[in-house]
């Protein structure tokens, strides 16, 4: 084609997603592809399955590279620290068949994909399963408001394929290649070919049986996972639904069937959603449990038809959800407006949308604790080269005895076996699947496993306010209500007396979402007390006819039996704008029946004040709403306004709505901390464990609430921060002041020593809202990590800002912890490391864990069972390496002599030893009481090295001084091994002149002695046994992350009970059972030495492990003496501000031209830290 092949050759998907992927185009070559069929053939296959190991390879060695437009195959690599690749062919479709002429598909979409594709066919690398962003809100009425012809569904359907979320129930003859070619058991499948060649029948067979076992138990369990994700989607595949067809009216179809632009009616009753919609006209209730975890009934309104450039995302900002229906989701209400129907446009769909994205977030886990995973694989390598050199050993000892060639390669693979234990990845995930099983039956559920590592190094913890920290229900406090631009007399509650007729009292009684679903009132718990103060009720089934005489469904409430006399027979409520958090706050617009039409708004008292009339707010509103948010009550602002008649309701726009208003008064609420708040609190403190509001509510209410639950001490200080912009945008200050100067109080002393003291120890905490927090982090962005460092209180947060404030902690390299609802903060759930939805359901796609339980005391269960987690791998680990570099430094030993351990020897310490061992050590549960620092993070640390390395010194010593000291003995004989027996009389004398593998023997004995007995190997294996289950019992690291090793019965029974055949074998001396195990009989009193060698072994390992290893004191003054300092960003930014005196400033205000307080170079921009961090936490 004349250009250069590799031009266009890459490309990024789903940029900024959390399935970001590169692509790279490439095309087969013939003769590649014919060399490498070759290498298949003459390799037997081994060339293939690298390929499919490692499928870049397969690729690049088959293709050459070229643009994606030419590309038959595509290689993708994911872009996180893992970089997995995978790769997929290109498949080219064809959509002439449904496009005779240029006039069959409308011109009027030439900026759609849709229309790029038929139109001019080139190459387009971009998702195609949802509608485009670009769109603005009026574009999307025009363009979709009447359905999509026959043609444009038939040709979106080519191009997006079926609304699916295809999670077919895998075959289990597919399972079983899969997992039996894993290359755990391509490695076994060596060994055991290996140990056939060497007649090692009897452990070969065993490891078979467990391989089938384990591939087996692994089928089994994916199989089920399988068919419960099946079934979890499968309702989701097969739904009737009405669409409109352009020109062609209503249509019935499947919903797999549907494609992006379709226009779906929704007609009343329940309703499941196939796919992501646009909600055009008419309102819907909808259930969002199954995405968010949040029971209460979402109202969503319909796409204003704005007539803006802005793309209709953009327009909307945050509250976008607002208008979108998700897949997954149930209608339960629908309302039409005066259009008739409720009409929805498609969005997205298949795997795009919200449930699609819970089910590959189920399918695909994002990987976590890379750094730990890093390491085990250096340290494998290490064990490689280890094997690599023990195998030049092999090869030499064996060589220069003049053994077969054949022989020496045998016994030089099987150092590999030895040396390299295949299941040491796996060994690190079983105090996983443990701590999994556990938190399950505490009502913690994970979709994420991966992350319950990384919990056991969280050290900073957001929660939100209300419903997490504080009770869900509020209760009804008082009303301050307005007239004339001055406050009346408080209504307190509950009172005698029900309230007055009038403004305030109908704003009470419309202006919520409430509905009633399954006989009950269902709506925001804020919502419902209010409205049940009133004693009124909700009428859902009303018809309202509007001006034009057109029923529609709406909401009407009426006086309930027991509620004040009222003037009217019932208010109707004919158009919604829900609660935003972005606006903080909510509007209707309502109509006494045969009355007026007005319009009510509830929210913030600062917003809602800043949009009513300035002559209706009252001078003294700023101090009265301090007086009660500073004594921790939540309060609502109340306003209202008259509407013109002529204009219908849903042709209303929200600016029109909310402007003008008159303001009605305050409604305060009790908003009572839980019982268990303070107590976690203060464990997650003791802990060093930070604390940190991210609330939506008012600023010095969440003060007050952080105060009384423990999170502000009483004698710490309160610093707020408030930041505004100047006209344009284009400068802004930020200033400084405690807390205390919004009550009557003498200033001067701010400057007091002590004050100052008190400041410097860092006993102050910074408060700020959420504007300030955007304006900090727009103009002062230097000064943002060291606000974050003592920043404890951030109120009035939008959701997107909760999530860059958890995004910006962790670029100070802590780690990060998110609890919330699982609505609002859905965004910070999944940024964090660890985000805990306080939800009814299972799983939830806003977060990776979710508590069963609306208690924030699963935070510290799950720091308590992730800290006991993370240890429990690093023992199994160090285990698992201890383990083989014992039998590997026996088995070398032995080869001196051309000897080795036999087959029953091996078959006892890797069945018998080691995989029962392996299977219990991980039952030691979580200690109770969280401790003041994390464990370490990482397996390359230096006190988890020298415990490796020291226990490997003492093995080594210990087995070369038995093996030497043996051959010292006045009774060893290299050739007769019964000549420390000769009490024995019984005992055949074996006159094999060599001891060698294959020395010559005598005919009668070959049964008895097949050339593994020797002195040697009984010393050594014996000792090499018994050896394991010391370190077994060493690296059970109990307190102060597990419980006491003594509390893990069956652990503690496995040792004894295999340390108790272990001694039995040793002084047992039973011919038929010596004879099995390749075993001699040696005197009493050198097996009573070896007793006391393995006793000076366990009381050194156990000595060096308690005093040195685990000293905690010690590691922190080698660590004072040598100077080392943490390279967290935040360990070093507070080490610069304990030497700065100005810091914090009090009383200043700085603007964003003149701001000459600076921080280090490489304090602004930094890592996200999510897979590792740089801080050393013994």
């Amino acid at each position: 084609m004349g250009e250069n092949p590799a031009k266009n050759h890459y490309a990024q998907l789903n940029q900024g997603e959390e399935n970001e992927m590169e692509i790279f185009g490439y095309k087969t070559q013939g003769c590649r592809r014919a060399l490498c069929i070759a290498g298949y053939i003459l390799s037997c296959g081994a060339l293939r399955l690298l390929f499919y190991w490692k499928p870049e390879w397969d690729v690049w060695i088959n293709c050459i590279r070229c643009s994606l437009e030419e590309a038959d195959i595509v290689l993708l690599r994911t872009t996180d620290d893992f970089r997995t690749y995978s790769h997929k062919t290109v498949t080219w479709i064809s959509v002439s068949a449904f496009i005779k002429s240029r006039s069959d598909y409308p011109a009027t979409e030439e900026d759609s994909i849709f229309s790029k594709a038929v139109m001019k066919p080139s190459l387009l690398v971009s998702k195609v399963f949802f509608l485009e962003d670009h769109y603005t809100c009026s574009a999307i009425h025009d363009k979709f408001g009447s359905g999509l012809t026959c043609n444009e569904q038939n040709v979106r359907r080519v191009i997006c394929g079926p609304n699916t979320i295809d999670v077919p129930v895998i075959p289990i003859w597919k399972l079983l290649i899969k997992e039996v070619l894993n290359p755990f058991y391509v490695f076994q499948l060596f060994s055991v070919c290996l140990w056939f060649a060497e007649d090692y029948m009897e452990y070969a067979i065993a490891i078979i049986f467990m391989s089938l076992l384990s591939i087996f138990l692994t089928v089994y369990d994916l199989r089920k996972q399988s068919i419960k994700l099946h079934k979890l989607v499968e309702s989701h595949n097969s739904i009737m639904v009405t669409v409109c067809r352009n020109k062609e009216g209503f249509q019935e179809l499947e919903s797999h069937y549907l494609v992006p632009g379709d226009l779906l009616i929704l007609k009343e009753g329940k309703t499941l959603l196939p796919c992501d919609a646009i909600l055009v006209s008419g309102q819907c209730t909808v259930n969002e449990s199954m995405l968010t975890g949040e029971s209460i009934p979402v109202t969503k309104i319909h796409l204003p038809q704005a007539d803006n450039l802005k793309p209709w995302r953009v327009y909307c900002a945050e509250d976008y959800r607002k208008h979108v229906l998700f897949c997954g989701t149930e209608v339960i209400q629908t309302k039409a407006d005066d259009r008739g129907v409720v009409k929805a446009v498609v969005l997205q769909t298949g795997f795009n949308t919200a449930k699609g994205d819970l089910v590959r977030s189920i399918l695909y886990p994002k990987p976590m604790n890379f750094k730990l995973y890093r390491d085990a694989m250096w340290f494998l390598m290490c064990l490689i080269a280890l094997a690599a050199i023990g195998m030049i050993y092999t090869v030499c000892v064996f060589a220069l005895n003049g053994e077969e060639t054949g022989e020496v390669v045998k016994k030089a693979l099987d150092v590999i076996t030895i040396a390299v234990p295949p299941a040491l990845p796996a060994a690190l995930t079983t105090g996983i699947i443990y701590t999994q099983q556990r938190l399950k039956k505490k009502g913690i559920f994970c979709i994420s496993p991966q992350r319950i590592n990384v919990c056991g190094q969280l050290n900073l913890v957001c929660f939100d306010k209300t419903g997490t920290l504080t009770e869900d229900g509020l209760d009804l406090w008082g009303l301050l209500p307005s007239e004339r631009n001055c406050f009346q007399n408080i209504h307190s509650f509950p009172a005698d007396h029900g309230l007055p007729w009038g403004p305030v009292f109908k704003a009470l009684a419309v202006c919520h979402s409430l509905i009633v679903w399954e006989g009950k009132i269902q709506g925001d718990p804020l919502d419902v007390k209010m409205f049940e103060a009133t004693n009124w009720v909700i009428d859902d089934s009303s018809r309202h006819q509007n001006e034009d005489q057109e029923s529609t469904h709406a909401t009407v409430v009426r006086p309930g039996l027991q509620a004040t006399t009222a003037p009217v027979e019932g208010i109707t409520i004919l158009h919604q704008f829900p609660f935003s958090s972005a606006l903080q706050r909510m509007s209707v617009i309502a109509q006494e029946i045969g009355g007026d039409t007005q319009a009510f708004t509830k929210g913030a008292p600062e917003t809602v004040a800043m949009l009513c009339r300035a002559e209706t707010v009252p001078s003294n509103f700023e101090s009265k709403l301090l007086l009660y948010t500073a004594q921790g009550f939540r309060v609502i602002g109340l306003a209202c306004k008259s509407l013109q008649a002529g204009k219908p309701p849903a042709a209303l726009t929200r600016e029109e709505v909310e402007s003008d208003l008159t303001f009605l008064g305050l409604l305060i609420m009790e908003n009572r901390l839980k019982r268990e708040t303070k107590p976690v609190l203060e464990e997650l403190s003791a802990a060093c464990i930070r604390t940190v509001m991210v609330t939506g509510d008012n600023i010095q209410t969440a003060i007050t609430v952080a105060k009384n639950a423990g999170m502000i001490a009483p004698t710490h200080r309160v610093i707020l921060v408030e930041a505004n912009e100047g006209p344009g945008s284009f400068s802004a200050s930020i200033t400084w002041k405690f807390l205390e100067e919004n009550k009557i109080e003498d200033y001067r002393g701010l400057t007091d020593p002590g004050i100052r003291l008190a400041l410097a120890s860092g006993q102050y905490h910074f408060a700020m809202s959420g504007k300030s927090y955007q304006i900090v982090a727009h103009h002062f962005r230097h000064l943002l990590p060291k606000l974050l460092l003592n920043g404890t209180v951030f109120a009035r947060m939008s959701p997107s800002q909760k999530s860059s404030l958890v995004e910006e902690f962790q670029k100070l390299d802590y780690f990060v912890g998110m609890c919330g609802d699982g609505a609002n903060d859905c965004g910070a759930l999944k940024v964090a490391h660890a985000g805990i939805s306080l939800s009814e359901q299972e799983a939830s796609v806003a977060s990776p864990f979710t508590s069963r339980t609306p208690s924030i005391a699963c935070v510290p269960e799950l720091i308590r069972e992730g800290r006991a987690a993370l240890v429990t791998s690093f023992c199994m680990f160090k285990y698992m390496a201890l383990y083989s570099i014992i039998q590997y430094l026996g088995v070398l030993l032995l080869y001196w002599q051309l000897n080795s351990f036999g087959n029953y020897q091996f078959l006892f310490q890797d069945l018998a030893i080691t995989t029962v061992i392996g299977v219990t050590m991980s039952f030691t549960r979580a200690y109770p009481k969280l401790v003041p620092y994390r464990p370490p993070s990482q397996l390359i640390s230096p006190p988890l090295l020298l415990s490796v390395v020291l226990n490997i010194l003492f093995s080594l010593s210990m087995q070369i001084f038995g093996f030497v000291v043996v051959q010292e003995q006045p009774w060893y004989s290299q050739t007769d091994i019964h000549s420390a027996c000769l009490s024995v009389n019984n005992h055949e004398r074996n006159s094999s002149s060599s001891l060698g593998l294959h020395g010559v023997r005598d005919g009668a004995h070959e049964q008895t002695d097949n050339g593994f007995k020797s002195y040697e190997n009984t010393t050594v294996w014996l000792l090499s046994t018994i050896n394991c289950l010391i370190v077994a019992l060493v690296f059970s690291k109990g307190k102060p992350f597990r419980q006491p090793i003594y509390t893990n019965y069956v652990f503690i029974l496995v040792l004894i009970g295999q340390l108790g055949i272990c001694l039995f074998l040793m002084f047992a001396d039973i011919d038929g059972l010596y004879s099995k195990m390749d075993l001699v009989c040696t005197p009493t009193t050198w097996r009573i030495s070896m007793v006391g060698m393995l006793a000076v072994t366990l009381a050194v390992s156990f000595l060096v492990e308690e005093a040195v290893i685990e000293n905690r004191p010690l590691w922190l003054l080698l660590k004072k003496t040598f100077q080392y300092h943490s390279k967290s960003h935040y360990k070093r930014l507070q080490r610069v501000l304990e030497q700065d005196s100005a810091w914090p400033p009090l009383n200043e205000t700085f603007f964003s031209d003149s701001v000459a307080v600076t921080v280090e170079g490489n304090m602004g921009g930094h890592s996200n830290p999510t897979f590792d961090s740089n801080e050393d936490s013994l």
